[in-house]
């Protein structure tokens, strides 16, 4: 356990001491010396981007409720904390116990963005962890990730000792239930992986297997290593969201965090088939909790935080079929307390009158919409699935019952974009200020303000875009200062995200296991908190790309051929890759592909629970 007197004269010298205190209202004080598995939950972020994330809420609480087994939290320190660490010798350590994080059985991080690896490179190092997994032997935690990004696990596969692809809550109790029976025989690393590999669904140990690449420095093919290990590796996914484990208690931070508020989770999966979008695929089939074991969970929720707001999330939220009911009756139970509720962002074909008009019952936020693309013609390319009429109507509505506060997003670089799709941004965002202002002046409620916001296209595993190329940096500035010099109005404000730091994502993101030399190269020189455009420095990337001899071009920008093996493409992640191509196909021909609500489309989930819903 780390000195705490060390601790305690560190603490005064940083800027937010509360990232470091624990100690918060409902946090865990567990017995850690007579748990049989202690896991320490690691985001590889600062403590209020972590704070914010569901999925530590659901497993910290999961595990904890064990009687065996104890979960701890830590974050990546910021600048100002690291230094003070490393001058005073202190280790990485957890919030709860203040127990040096090298001292528990298992190290779990959360794979949620692709610009964090560098901060799970220097989390290990403050840990005093050797970085490779071959250098760790069985007086280290075994180090495990999952989480979004794990669906393509390669470019870390030389650091991590195991994977979890796909949802964690049912398989993180099994693999701790595992390791404490190899713990309670006399631990061996190699043996409890092995285990792990062979009994666990959704496991995947790097070591087991070799890649062999060809001329071109495309893959060859991939070499399993040990026997009954097996070739494919299949996401797991909970099946019955009503009975799976929601969390009655989330931890209220001292401090001010990225999303204050309770996070309903009510449902999983997305049936839109947007082509872009790798969770609308990675995280098929939708399953939806039922209205009952919400309100529930939100009961239970608003009495242990006292926070004053509900966020019900999903990847598409208005897809919830009984949205109506379910605001309807949170807003009974809960507007005396003057708790609201808030949606995230919103697809423009769903967004009605009545639900506006029971959301503003307790408060009156910002509305959020996705169009992704400036034209009908790209919309059709990336199935977006909505046109113009419905921005119109969707507008029509907000302005009707007194929002005033528009954000709309975009994307640029989709594949097949030309600059009159581009310049539809401009289009769409000047229409929605036209027909707030082209109202009767009675009805023109509040001061307007048009967000337009528009992110660089990474093209990510597991979607039909797989195959396709990112633009240059210098295509996406050209495209910047197109849009830049359309932007005129004081009404609109006009954002994008920076390439340059798209560009290292799309070549970790699609990477294979060289580009681990890359995150290390990187590390080494000095990159974390990448994803912070205070700290994101390009130019120190490039020294590592040159020095670490990689390609950008070859993962970035380049097209991929049909047939090629895809750094991925053990994993099955639910739908096959023969869907992924036919919708590639379509998307090239501009052609759409109906919302699986309305008919299957066979995309290769096996038992999928929407096809009894269709039927």
């Amino acid at each position: 356990m780390i000195n705490r007197k060390s601790l305690d004269k560190v603490l005064k010298k940083v800027e937010k001491p509360a990232r470091y205190i624990g100690l918060e209202e409902n946090s865990h004080n567990k017995d850690i010396n007579n748990a049989k598995v202690k896991f320490a939950f690691a985001f590889p972020d600062v403590y209020e981007v972590g704070m914010s994330h569901l999925g530590l809420h659901i497993l910290y609480n999961l595990i904890n409720d064990q009687k065996d087994f104890v979960c701890e939290r830590t974050f990546a320190p910021w600048f100002d904390m690291e230094d003070q660490m490393r001058k005073n010798n202190i280790e990485l350590f957890t919030l709860e116990s203040k127990e040096e994080v090298k001292k528990f059985d298992i190290l779990g991080f959360t794979l949620q963005y692709e610009l964090s690896y560098t901060n799970i490179l220097n989390m290990m190092d403050l840990a005093n962890i050797p970085i490779f997994s071959k250098d760790r032997d069985e007086t280290y935690p075994i180090v495990i990730a999952g989480g979004p990004c794990a669906f393509n696990p390669e470019p870390l596969a030389d650091f991590i000792d195991l994977f979890l692809i796909g949802e964690g809550e049912e398989a993180t109790l099994e693999l701790l239930e595992l390791y404490k029976k190899h713990k309670e025989k006399g631990f061996v690393k190699k043996e409890f992986l092995y285990d792990a590999a062979t009994n666990v669904e959704g496991v995947y140990v790097p070591a087991f297997y070799d890649v062999i690449y060809n001329e071109d420095m495309t893959i060859s093919k991939r070499i399993v290593l040990e026997s009954k290990v097996p070739e494919i590796i299949k996401k797991r996914r909970v099946r019955d969201l009503n009975n799976m484990y929601s969390p009655e208690k989330m931890i209220v931070p001292y401090i001010e965090t990225v999303h204050d508020r309770i996070v309903l989770e009510i449902f999983r999966g997305c049936t839109h088939g947007c082509r872009f979008c790798e969770a609308g695929f990675i995280y098929r089939p939708i399953r939806e909790k039922s209205v009952d074991s919400l309100i529930n969970q939100a009961e239970k929720l608003v009495e242990s935080t006292g926070y004053d707001t509900i966020s019900l999330s999903s990847l598409s939220s208005c897809d919830y079929t009984q949205l109506d009911l379910l605001i309807h009756r949170l807003l009974d139970k809960f507007e005396d307390k003057k708790v609201g509720v808030s949606l995230p962002s919103l697809r423009l074909d769903s967004i009605s009158i009545d639900i506006l008009k029971e959301i503003e019952r307790v408060r009156k936020t910002s509305l959020t919409f996705a169009p992704e693309a400036g034209s009908q013609r790209l919309r059709d390319v990336i199935n977006k699935g909505v046109d113009e009429s419905d921005l119109e109507n969707a507008m029509s509505y907000a302005f009707k019952e007194g929002y005033s506060k528009i954000k709309l997003y975009f994307m640029m670089g989709l594949p097949t974009e030309t600059d009159a799709d581009l310049l539809g941004i401009r289009d769409l965002s000047y229409k929605v200020k036209d027909m707030f202002f082209n109202r009767p002046k009675e009805e023109k409620i509040g001061n307007f303000q048009l967000t337009t916001s528009v992110s660089c296209f990474v093209p990510k595993p597991f979607t039909p875009f797989q195959w396709c190329g990112q633009n240059s940096i210098e295509e996406f500035n050209n495209k910047i200062d197109l849009l830049k010099k359309t932007f005129k109005d004081p009404k609109i404000k006009f954002n994008y995200h920076d390439p340059k730091v798209s560009y290292i994502e799309a070549i970790i993101s699609r990477g294979d296991r060289r580009t681990s030399k890359l995150l290390l190269k990187a590390w080494e020189y000095g990159c974390k908190f990448d994803g912070w455009s205070s700290a994101f420095n390009f130019d120190t990337w490039l020294k590592a790309i040159d020095d670490s001899e990689i390609d950008p071009y070859f993962y970035a920008n380049r097209e991929r051929d049909l047939d090629e093996i895809l750094p991925w493409d053990f994993i099955n992640a639910g739908p096959s890759k023969k869907t992924l191509i036919r919708e590639y196909k379509k998307a090239t021909d501009g052609k759409t592909t109906s919302d699986c609500r309305e008919s299957c489309n066979a995309c290769g989930i096996d038992n999928c629970e929407m096809r009894g819903v269709l039927n």
